[in-house]
């Protein structure tokens, strides 16, 4: 197959996305498909998209690990000068010319549906869930509101918004959830702008580091339990991962730096909590209108309680992220992951 694979962007997960996409460029690549990788925003020079999948051309040259802090975006943006275009140069030409756009972008502009509507309305198949289901779990805060009404258990939270006439009023509701709380960003992820406090002289502070990343910022009831996080493929559960950070909880840094991190897949929870997590997870997905895949994240009580976090409609595909780590317990290498993901999207468009 003609394969692009969309990566890059301009939010604060662009490096982790940048790593995701070349692992799966390479895999798909040793597995016989003609594949390009691409920044979606920065583009590329010096190409025809006419004959772009005969290049005898390593895509993946030049891409970096990803680093302790998120990326200078401000720099990445000077990059592209006066260019106001979100695409980079020669992007949708060359996608237009593939048989699907493998989707590794992560965060906003990318994972937040755009992209997706886009490509829906140039007739470009592309993997994973569509516009819709995408921008509804890109909003915490939104996607709170489908959890309830699903009946999937998730923790208590307010959502402030800067600047709105009902500011105080919000804050006011928020600080009756109590400490330690919980203060995050509602649209963005890799646990960038969530910042966990444990008194109200810390709500300033955190809510102006949050404020930095969104307008729209959630306070929510912190929940005492066990990281865990479950892929879902075509609506069923994989196995569950348990998330450990050595120190601190599972930021940026602990996601993404070696060692910060111990990974347990399939997490030690017992059979019965096990099931109970994959069934709550199942549920969200159906919730949220998501196909293909997508990963769901919660926390698990002492007392057996589950509650769910957040969805990842685009989860990293870094050869060591949790994903790919999940597929693996079930047989699937991480090449297959990617042709699967690949085959299942594909049932869309027939």
């Amino acid at each position: 197959m003609n394969i692009v694979v969309l990566a890059g962007g301009n939010s604060t997960e662009r490096d982790v996305s940048l790593i995701s996409g070349t692992g799966v460029y390479r895999a798909l690549k040793e597995r016989g498909h003609n594949v390009v990788l691409l920044d979606v925003y920065l583009g590329v020079q010096d190409v025809d998209p006419e004959h772009v999948f005969e290049l005898d051309r390593d895509w993946s040259e030049g891409i970096q690990a990803i680093k302790e802090l998120n990326p200078d975006l401000n720099a990445i943006r000077a990059m592209k000068g006066e260019d106001r275009n979100f695409f980079g140069e020669n992007v949708i030409p060359i996608c237009q010319k593939a048989e699907i756009v493998f989707m590794a972008l992560h965060g906003a502009n990318g994972e937040d549906g755009r992209i997706q509507a886009a490509f829906d309305l140039m007739g470009i198949p592309y993997t994973g869930t569509d516009y819709l289901s995408s921008a509804i779990c890109m909003d915490k805060a939104v996607t709170k509101e489908f959890f309830k009404s699903g009946d999937v258990p998730t923790p208590r939270s307010v959502t402030i918004i800067k600047g709105a006439p009902d500011y105080e009023e919000s804050l006011t509701e928020a600080k009756k959830i109590g400490y330690p709380c919980v203060v995050k960003a509602c649209n963005g992820g890799s646990s960038v702008g969530v910042y966990i406090i444990d008194s109200e002289a810390e709500l300033g502070d955190a809510l102006e580091k949050a404020f930095s990343y969104d307008r729209k910022v959630l306070i929510e009831e912190f929940i005492k339990g066990r990281e865990l996080t479950c892929g879902i493929i075509n609506g069923k559960a994989l196995p569950v991962v348990e998330i450990a950070p050595v120190a601190g909880f599972y930021d940026y840094k602990n996601k993404y730096q070696a060692g910060s991190t111990i990974e347990t897949c399939p997490a030690q929870i017992g059979d019965e909590n096990t099931a109970k997590v994959q069934e709550i997870c199942e549920r969200a997905f159906h919730v949220l209108g998501l196909v293909t895949y997508a990963r769901i994240d919660a926390i698990l009580t002492e007392n057996g309680d589950v509650y769910c976090l957040e969805a990842n409609t685009l989860p990293g595909m870094t050869p060591t992220s949790l994903l790919p780590q999940e597929a693996r317990e079930i047989g699937l290498s991480y090449g297959e992951l990617c042709e699967h993901i690949i085959e299942l999207s594909m049932e869309k468009y027939r």
